[in-house]
């Protein structure tokens, strides 16, 4: 990897998906026979629509607890307004959008179609081979220059 890192270098793009016309229990079904903790959900079109997320289960459970369910329809039950990123964001800034959100994943739109997801293990496994890469170039100092080049650190 030459230069700093960005989403479309370390993404994953083999995803669970799901679809808004989907029953919530198929998909709960889909989290847990994939052992995902939330899948984004697409349209035909590859259209990112939101995450059904074990957040979102957990608000069913209470839903149903309290009141009635309507519908057992995906689309009432998915974080519309849920974190995502450019496939051309930085390293740096992957890991400040984790750290701003509670969020353990976040999708890689281009445009507004999904193309990957990225998820916080993904930026600590990329971050680490980045810096044992500085570490054998010799350098003591923490600084990840290997993920941002000197000139464009935030602090200089």
């Amino acid at each position: 990897m030459q230069g700093p890192a960005v989403a479309k270098d370390i993404m994953v793009t083999n995803l669970v998906t799901l679809g808004p016309g989907m029953d919530v229990f198929d998909a709960i079904d889909l989290l847990l026979k994939n052992r995902v903790s939330g899948a984004p959900v697409i349209d035909d079109q590859g259209e990112f629509l939101g995450v059904f997320s074990e957040h979102s289960c957990l608000e069913l459970l209470v839903d149903a607890a309290y009141e009635q369910l309507p519908s057992t329809q995906l689309m009432p039950f998915i974080e519309t307004e849920a974190p995502t990123i450019a496939e051309d964001a930085d390293l740096l800034t992957i890991a400040r959008t984790f750290l701003r959100t509670t969020t353990r994943r976040l999708p890689v739109l281009r445009g507004g179609r999904l193309v990957g997801q990225i998820s916080r293990r993904d930026v600590i496994g990329c971050a680490h081979k980045l810096m044992a890469v500085s570490r054998e170039k010799g350098s003591d100092l923490l600084y990840l220059s290997s993920i941002l080049p000197r000139e464009e650190a935030p602090i200089k």
